[in-house]
């Protein structure tokens, strides 16, 4: 029997003999031997499907999840939205010293459906913080809200103590809170804000008036887009001023004191106090109605202040000059009521000497020789009939008679029957000394060119002279001596205004005012004093009027500021009549 013959390959065999080990391996691993690739294939795509369902499965579930708490997290990332929405600029004084900014403080929440066991959860927290109100914190809680403010403004302290407790729902989000690093300094002209950061007085509410609420909404104000406020306020002149009104108001048993330092020739607030005061930073003490600022939102009659208004106008007019007479042998009677001057001369006096006097009688005689209508015309035209709109958004109008008779102008002539916000008087004043424009007050940093640009005439420029060389003869022979602070060439006009009470003036209760301005002969700045209801001294011989209170405060006001503000002392000036005069076009 012969041997057999091999098989031939099959063509299947052939193929396995020519692919590479490698693949035969890898196919080996992946389907096994002997297998029914078909039925492999089929288990593989219910496989795939069965992985798919999973997770969709998962995918639906979390959606069901975030559902039920979709209320607590979109409220707390509407929360910390909002701590960015709050961010505020700093303000800053002339020099960049910071008055207002942002700290990041933490505030409580709390997840009411996240709190296990509520009960001791107000048990934990109020005994970790005693200042929470449990009856407040349990009817927040107890809620199904998803997010509810437990505390803002918590220390670092409780902040950690919270944290131990480790309840669940308990968290904490960083918010921004304003502080004023320097207190009651700057009080009343930054004002503050609430507790949602959002101003609410001075120029904090200003700021949100310019569109910063705005952006707020749109969530643009973050920190790094917002460039600091710079503002016109010196903070050391407004220290110095703070602080020599504060001694006056505890020397003289004032009520309240108050004051101002101007530019008069752009019209800048370099400083401005109204005590007593308050810390933005603890605003309840905002709430005392006797807080107010009492420059802006305070009206009250000027007194002998206006008599500058009056002579201005006579002057300006031409009809009178430097050296008319005036009757003032006797009171001057009009119905039931009497005008009479404080230190009656009992003789014909001139136009310096009714300035430099006070004299009631001479300035009602030359507002009468002017006329009703031109009298209120001059007032309305030097800013005193209307509202005084400046950044500060607390303005009062001023009070003015129903109808203005002749009386009316007698009296107005020296600082009575109308109310005016000292600041209007401020930039009445600022206009009859920087040669005779109105410029509007601005607590913002502006320039000349700025001021002269809004700038309107209203008296003369030899008119503006003619008041300066007055103001600096008040203190070299009149009411004003007391703040004749030698260099600095002071020239002022004192003021003091028998308050109403019950409907009568009462002689007892004055408010007192002084305003000075430095250099007579070419005026920077004027300052402002006011005291109300400064009591008699043994110094003062029993007086209760400007001179003896209002004007020495304001010679050391400015004996402090003078040098901070650039004013170089001059010695050995001749007097104003050869200084000021000699420099007009018409001396007269």
């Amino acid at each position: 029997m012969s041997p057999a013959t091999p098989a031939r390959p099959t063509e299947k065999t052939a193929e396995r003999s020519v692919e590479p080990w490698r693949r035969r391996l890898i196919r080996s691993l992946l389907y096994g031997r002997n297998v029914d690739r078909a039925a492999k294939a089929r288990a593989r795509v219910g496989l795939a499907m069965l992985a798919f369902a999973s997770v969709y499965a998962l995918i639906g579930g979390r959606l069901v999840m975030f559902a039920i708490g979709a209320d607590a997290h979109s409220a707390r990332r509407a929360a910390a939205q909002e701590v960015v929405a709050t961010a505020r600029p700093d303000i800053v004084d002339r020099n960049g010293a910071i008055l207002a900014t942002d700290v990041k403080a933490a505030s409580l929440f709390g997840e009411p459906r996240r709190i296990i066991d509520k009960d001791e959860a107000i048990e934990l927290l109020t005994a970790t913080i005693p200042d929470l109100d449990e009856a407040e914190v349990r009817e927040r809680l107890k809620t199904r809200k998803g997010f509810v403010w437990l505390k803002r403004e918590v220390t670092a302290a409780q902040q950690q103590a919270v944290h131990k407790l480790g309840i669940p729902g308990i968290g904490f989000l960083r918010e921004n809170k304003r502080v004023y690093p320097t207190g009651n300094e700057v009080a009343h002209l930054i004002g503050l804000v609430n507790i949602d950061n959002q101003g609410i007085a001075g120029l904090e509410k200003w700021l949100d008036n310019q569109g910063l609420a705005d952006l707020h909404r749109a969530g643009f104000a973050t920190d790094r887009l917002q460039k600091p406020i710079e503002l016109a306020v010196d903070l050391r002149v407004e220290h110095a001023l703070r602080d020599e009104l504060l001694k006056a108001k505890d020397k003289f048993h004032a009520k309240a004191a108050s004051g101002i330092v101007s530019n008069v020739k752009t019209g800048e607030i370099v400083a401005m106090v109204s005590l007593p005061d308050f810390d933005p930073n603890n605003p309840k003490e905002a709430h005392d109605p006797d807080r107010i600022n009492r420059l802006t939102t305070g009206v009250y009659e000027m007194g002998s202040t206006f008599k500058a208004f009056t002579l201005a106008m006579a002057l300006d007019s031409g009809k009178i000059n430097l050296n008319s007479m005036w009757d003032a042998r006797g009171n001057l009677h009009y119905g039931k009521f009497t005008i009479h001057d404080s230190h009656p001369l009992g003789r014909f006096i001139n136009t310096k000497e009714v300035f430099t006097y006070s004299s009631n009688i001479g300035a009602a005689r030359i507002a009468l020789g002017q006329g009703v209508e031109a009298h209120k015309a001059f007032l309305a035209k030097m800013g005193q009939m209307t509202r005084l709109r400046t950044e500060l958004p607390e303005s009062a109008a001023p009070l003015l008679p129903r109808r203005w008779s002749e009386l009316n102008t007698v009296t107005a002539a020296f600082g009575q029957g109308l109310s005016v916000a000292p600041l209007q008087a401020v930039m009445g004043i600022n206009a009859l000394v920087n040669g005779g424009y109105l410029i509007p007050p601005t607590f913002m940093k502006r320039s000349e060119s700025e001021a002269m640009a809004m700038a309107k005439r209203v008296i003369k420029p030899e008119t503006s002279d003619k008041m300066r060389f007055l103001m600096r003869l008040n203190a070299e022979v009149g009411s004003a001596r007391k703040a004749d602070v030698r260099g600095y060439y002071v020239g002022g006009k004192t003021g003091t205004s028998e308050k109403v009470i019950n409907g009568r003036y009462a002689k007892k209760r004055v408010l007192n005012s002084f305003t000075a301005v430095m250099p007579c002969d070419d005026p920077k700045y004027q300052v402002l004093v006011m005291l109300d209801e400064p009591q008699a001294l043994p110094e003062t011989h029993g007086f209760i009027t400007s001179g003896w209170n209002a004007v020495p405060t304001g010679g050391k006001v400015i004996e402090r500021i003078a040098p901070l503000l650039g004013v170089e002392p001059r010695f050995d000036l001749p007097p104003s009549e050869r200084l000021i005069l000699a420099a007009s076009r018409t001396t007269q």
